[in-house]
Parts: structure tokens; C-alpha cells; sequence
């Protein structure tokens, strides 16, 4: 993505530019605007339309998207390159941060906002789903409101109190922060009378150590089929004793996980074996980090060769545990009947349709 660029229509002159970003760039010729205009008007009903210009020499392609505020009418317009790979769900990013934009444009949190979302949405697209997942639990800000989710229901102004007043974040997007949350499906949002906004948690993440699905150990020798004994009898012996509880608490494998050099390892182990110099190389050469991911079952070496022994993946899971917390926060009055009633039959329900608490993927 090129650009974003906030565009206010008004109903006697046509198209004034609010905001873009980045900034130093010149906007874009008005004439253009009008046939962005233009084909809304032929797409009512369609709030967001694509345009690529006959004339453009650029080879640029305009995502546009329609918001009224206030009686106003505004366009988000991204600007990509033609030949850009643009998501079959883009749209519900969009319709978030667009509605969120429109409505600090007249605040002074306009230009910081418009930042975060350019880089937010070209960021997005290039994440795999395990880097989006550890997203959460790397930064600081979205592994503190799961912490906070996973005690249940919570109003939007409870939740910007809470991290403003017990965790210092004072100046918060907390509309953009949670469109991950609600993107994964981890959360849902609804309107509760007497609480408006609130927020229920629906999937929780965590990580978990797995076997791999394939050795990639060759049995082309006897030599081979002896490794192959060796890897799977340690394989067997370190599930049996495994404490994942006590694994997750100390907070060990996680920083092997957000460490971008270990996780690039595990996925190319996941295909092929390595070298020991191969795995070297793309762990920086960095000898007592190899050392170390043998000694904590990551890897398993044998004659040269390198395996992946033990793999570290993202998993959501049903968050059967929020349903005693929900009792007790009613019974002390921390949350209304309202709150507690509508998320104890969101989660009731959900339970219902996969007939066991046991609900999981791993990623």
C-alpha cells in the first residue's frame, strides 16, 4: 500500500481533502475524486468500490470506501499498486478503521491515528497466522487486555479505564487495537442495555509443544533406521513427563517462540532437515542458542543432521474456565445481569453447536 487519504465530500463544491498519510506526498488531482465519487454513486449498494484510472500512468488502483458521520458524507481511499495482492476479506479491516478515522477527524488524535492505520493495514497483509497469533502475546498492550478479557464481560468505557488507570495506557486506538481481537474471532462485540459497547471473549490463545508431523529422517540405510529408533524413543519419553502447565507459567518456550530466528528454524524444519552449519546459519551462528534448543528437546541431532524434535504451535481454545468466573463477578456485583446473563448464552450457545468444551485448533 501506497497511501491513505481521508476525503470529505461536500455537497456544493465536491471533494476537500482532509488528511493523508504519509504526509509529504501531493494529493492526488481532484478530477479523480469525482470518478471515485461517480462510481458510488453507480455502487449504492456497496460501500466500498475499487477504481483503477484509464488514464493513470502510475498503474495505481484506488480502494474507496464510503462513511457518513454527523450527517457528512467522507472517503478512506488507499492507494495500491496495481499489481498488489489485495485479501478476499480486506473489507472488514476497512469498515473498522474507516469508521474509526472519520470520527477523530475533527480531534487532535487525527494524525497519530491516520499513522497507525496506514501501517496497521500494510503490516496486516504480510503476517502469516502464527505471527498474527503471537501478536498477542508479544505486545504489550493487546496480551494485557487478554489478560483482562479472560476475567469476561467488560464494557468498552470499563476496558479504557482499566488500562488507562491500572496498566498506564492513557493514550489508546482502542477501536483499531481490538480489530485484531475481533478479526481472529477471539472476541465478540454487542450493545448491552445499560452498558452499551461490551466486549465477551469467545476463543482464547495459547501455545503449546507438539510432535512434528514428519521425522524427515531418510531410511535409506540401517544407519538411518537406528536414528530413527533413537528419535522416536526420546520423542516418547519427553511426552510422558511433559508439564505443559508448569512450561506456560515459567514462560520459557515463549521466548523461543517470539524470537524471529528460532521461529524461521522450526518452519524450515517442519519441511526438510538441516546441517548443523544450515541451522547455524540461520540462527546467526549463534552456537548457545543451538546448544540450548537441544538441550530443551526443540531439536534433535544425529550424525550431522538436524530434526525437529518438538514444535511450538499457537492453539485457540474454547474459554471454558470464564463460565465460574461469570458466577462469582455476579454474585459480588462486579458486572449487571445484563452482562453476565448475554455471555454466559454466548458461550452456552457456542458450546451447544460443538457439543464439548474440549473446542481447539492449533495453527
Amino acid at each position: 500500500m501506497k497511501r491513505i487519504i481521508i476525503v470529505h465530500w461536500n455537497r456544493s463544491t465536491g471533494p476537500e481533502f482532509i488528511i493523508q498519510y504519509p504526509p509529504e506526498k501531493k494529493f492526488p488531482i481532484k478530477d479523480l475524486f469525482l470518478k471515485i465519487w461517480a462510481k458510488h454513486e453507480l455502487n449504492q449498494d456497496n460501500s466500498m468500490i475499487e477504481f483503477i484510472p484509464e488514464d493513470d500512468d502510475n498503474k495505481n488502483l484506488f480502494i474507496s470506501i464510503i462513511q457518513k458521520f454527523e450527517g457528512e458524507i467522507y472517503y478512506l481511499i488507499l492507494i495500491h499498486d496495481k499489481k498488489d495482492t489485495i485479501e478476499n476479506d480486506y473489507s472488514d479491516i476497512l469498515a473498522i478503521i474507516s469508521k474509526n478515522l472519520i470520527e477523530l477527524i475533527n480531534t487532535n488524535k487525527i494524525t497519530r491515528a491516520i499513522s497507525e492505520a496506514f501501517n496497521t493495514i500494510k503490516n496486516y497483509s504480510k503476517l502469516d497466522k502464527e505471527e498474527i497469533l503471537m501478536n498477542f502475546l508479544q505486545d504489550k498492550i493487546k496480551s494485557t487486555i487478554l489478560q483482562i478479557l479472560r476475567n469476561g464481560v467488560i464494557s468498552k468505557l470499563e476496558l479504557i479505564n482499566t488500562l488507562r488507570n491500572d496498566h498506564g495506557f492513557s493514550t489508546i486506538n482502542l477501536d483499531l487495537l481490538l480489530m485484531s481481537f475481533i478479526r481472529e474471532k477471539l472476541i465478540l462485540k454487542k450493545n448491552i442495555p445499560g452498558s452499551k459497547e461490551c466486549y465477551f471473549l469467545m476463543n482464547d490463545v495459547s501455545y503449546v509443544r507438539v510432535p512434528p508431523n514428519k521425522s524427515h529422517i531418510s531410511f535409506n540405510d540401517k544407519e538411518a533406521v537406528e536414528i530413527f529408533e533413537k528419535y522416536k524413543k526420546e520423542l516418547s519419553n519427553f511426552y510422558f513427563n511433559y508439564d505443559r502447565i508448569r512450561e506456560i507459567e515459567n514462560k520459557s518456550i515463549i521466548n523461543f517462540l517470539i524470537n524471529k530466528d528460532i521461529h524461521s528454524l522450526l518452519k524450515t524444519l517442519r519441511e526438510k532437515n538441516l546441517s548443523v552449519n544450515e541451522c547455524l546459519y540461520v540462527l546467526n551462528n549463534r552456537e548457545g542458542l543451538f546448544s540450548e534448543l537441544l538441550e530443551k528437546k526443540l531439536i534433535f541431532e544425529a550424525k550431522g543432521r538436524v530434526y525437529l524434535f518438538s514444535d511450538i504451535r499457537f492453539i485457540k481454545f474454547f474459554p471454558y474456565y470464564i463460565l465460574k468466573k461469570l458466577v462469582k463477578r455476579y454474585h459480588v456485583k462486579e458486572i449487571s445481569f445484563n452482562q453476565y446473563i448475554t455471555h454466559l448464552k454466548l458461550l452456552t450457545e457456542k458450546l451447544e453447536t460443538s457439543h464439548s468444551y474440549m473446542n481447539y485448533e492449533i495453527i
